[in-house]
């Protein structure tokens, strides 16, 4: 069965700076016809960075949209003209002060693929060394170091509600397990 929608056409309702909305209208592969909304996305990066003794570095900061505090792993927007890994290394200095080595892909996620177009690729490390973070402008954050043993079962145990940072836990533990880290 064909699975594929074509777009006929597409109106821009929002252009922001991180967000970009549109309406479209598509052909169903049945030939129906009907609309959906994007919100589309530049991408993300996270980052698992492990010290010598398997603690991970989190960030605990304000989310607006949850008006709640979020612990997650450090993230950040993709920005034009760097590489996901580049931009991934950036985010962990500004967020941390970490510089990191050895790093490996955990691959991409799509966390809601039923509205937005977002990407978020996903990295391990080893912790080179740690110095002062130098977060953005108007970005609070505050460091923890938590065991990746630990780590895991506050993922298990639904303390970290954050889909990248709960997949980058799980998949840094296994990979480490496995003697691939």
């Amino acid at each position: 069965m064909e699975l594929t929608e074509k777009t006929l056409s597409s109106n821009t309702v929002f252009d922001g700076r991180i967000l970009h909305i549109t309406v479209d209208d598509i052909e169903l592969p049945d030939g129906k016809k009907s609309k959906r909304e994007v919100v589309n996305h530049p991408g993300g990066v996270v980052i698992a960075a492990l010290d010598s003794e398997n603690n991970l570095l989190f960030v605990r900061q304000f989310r607006y949209p949850y008006r709640e505090v979020v612990l997650e792993l450090p993230a950040g927007k993709l920005e034009k003209g760097s590489t996901p890994l580049e931009n991934g290394k950036r985010e962990l200095l500004e967020e941390t002060g970490a510089v990191g080595y050895s790093y490996i892909s955990l691959g991409q996620v799509y966390p809601s693929p039923g509205y937005t177009n977002e990407i978020i690729h996903m990295y391990a490390c080893k912790i080179q060394n740690i110095g002062d973070s130098r977060p953005d402008e108007g970005e609070f954050v505050n460091l923890e170091k938590i065991p990746l043993k630990k780590a895991v079962e506050m993922v298990l145990n639904n303390q970290i509600p954050d889909a990248k940072t709960q997949i980058a836990v799980l998949k840094t533990a296994m990979l480490l397990e496995s003697g691939k880290i």
